[in-house]
């Protein structure tokens, strides 16, 4: 979801944003389009797959799930520069990529649910059947899946661990003033927001961070004018075998991006005006003035949406409860318990939507 992949267009700004009113050309905004959804899974599947994300015992030590890389309320990121090899991108809107992972090595939302599961530096199974294995030993499970998949015979499979997973995330959408803008609401943005589109479109960004998602439909080769300085990570190259293929990346969505810093692959840029900076000059041999940085990062601000999703309601808590705390209790494991209440904590730092919630996570950590 950063900014860490290529952009190539035009060498120096040019006037083309601007339409005969003032405003943005409209042909360019055609570039563009409002969010939408993908067609949702029953709710049966996705509640399961909700449950599964935040289920530490879907890992090999049981202290870690999806949402302790993927936490929601902080935007789909941890906020760290490198959490394995690369810089965790996000999970809200990532059902509308065309591929998964910064260097596609997962066609699919499906299968990409599946690989940490299994990734010996994050959940760490064996294999799937162990999977299969730890979840068939958990009786709430058993009839979860057998309403998410009621034709199947044997529901609890890994792949439908991966279904399940899939279907809760194709609801992680964050609509935003951007897409009111794009239908139609010009006040949507404020005017210090339209000039840094403007500058985005004149500078040759939307070459690469189009369509919907601003980013997330093609490979680019990070540092096309001016090198990038990390080499080490060979990119899409490492999966394809192919030489032309070093050094790309999946082009991330720029959607929420102003909330899940650092940015880049290799998490180079500890936020988003630094970034501006570094994409102006690598891939555009642009060298972008402060005031033109600051107009673009005001108006990736306008890309910062919410799903009904990431708001972690009450009548979820008891997810958290029964999928973190509830196995580091009975495993009798301090550090992960410790982790649990951490993370539960996170949902509501302040305390100010869930203050019960709030007191007995921080007792819990205490």
């Amino acid at each position: 979801t950063e900014e860490g992949a290529a952009c190539t267009g035009t060498s120096a700004p040019t006037t083309v944003a601007v339409g005969h009113d003032g405003e943005v050309n409209p042909r360019l905004l055609r570039r563009f389009k409002a969010i939408e959804p993908l067609a949702e899974a029953p709710d049966a599947v996705a509640s399961l797959g909700r449950t599964l994300f935040h289920d530490s015992r879907l890992s090999a030590k049981g202290e870690m799930s999806c949402a302790s890389c993927h936490p929601l309320d902080r935007f789909g990121v941890d906020g760290k520069a490198i959490t394995g090899k690369r810089n965790v991108p996000t999970v809200l809107n990532a059902s509308l990529a065309f591929t998964q992972y910064w260097d596609g090595r997962a066609p699919s939302l499906e299968e990409q649910a599946k690989r940490p599961i299994l990734d010996s530096t994050e959940m760490g199974m064996r294999d799937g059947d162990a999977v299969v294995a730890r979840i068939s030993a958990i009786p709430e499970y058993r009839s979860a899946f057998e309403s998410a998949f009621p034709s199947q015979e044997e529901p609890i499979t890994f792949d439908n661990v991966g279904r399940a997973i899939a279907a809760f995330e194709r609801r992680l959408i964050t609509p935003s003033r951007w897409d009111r803008y794009l239908s139609g609401e010009m006040a949507a943005l404020t005017p210090k927001e339209k000039g840094g589109l403007k500058i985005f479109l004149n500078s040759g960004c939307m070459v690469c961070h189009t369509g919907p998602l601003v980013g997330g439909a093609t490979f680019e080769r990070l540092g096309v004018v001016e090198p990038w300085p990390n080499q080490t990570d060979v990119g899409r190259m490492a999966i394809s075998g192919q030489p032309a293929d070093r050094m790309s990346f999946k082009v991330p969505s720029l959607r929420n991006v102003a909330k899940t810093a650092p940015d880049g692959h290799d998490g180079a840029s500890p936020d988003g005006a630094d970034a501006v900076r570094r994409m102006g000059r690598h891939q555009l041999g642009i060298d972008l003035a402060n005031d033109e940085v600051d107009g673009i990062v005001a108006w990736l601000g306008a890309l910062t949406g919410v799903s009904a999703e990431t708001a972690a309601p009450a009548s979820r808590l008891k997810v958290w409860m029964k999928a973190n705390a509830a196995p580091a209790i009975a495993s009798g494991s301090f550090d992960g318990l410790s982790a649990a209440f951490e993370r539960m904590r996170a949902l509501d730092p302040n305390g100010a939507a869930y203050p019960e919630w709030s007191r007995f996570a921080n007792a819990g950590a205490a």
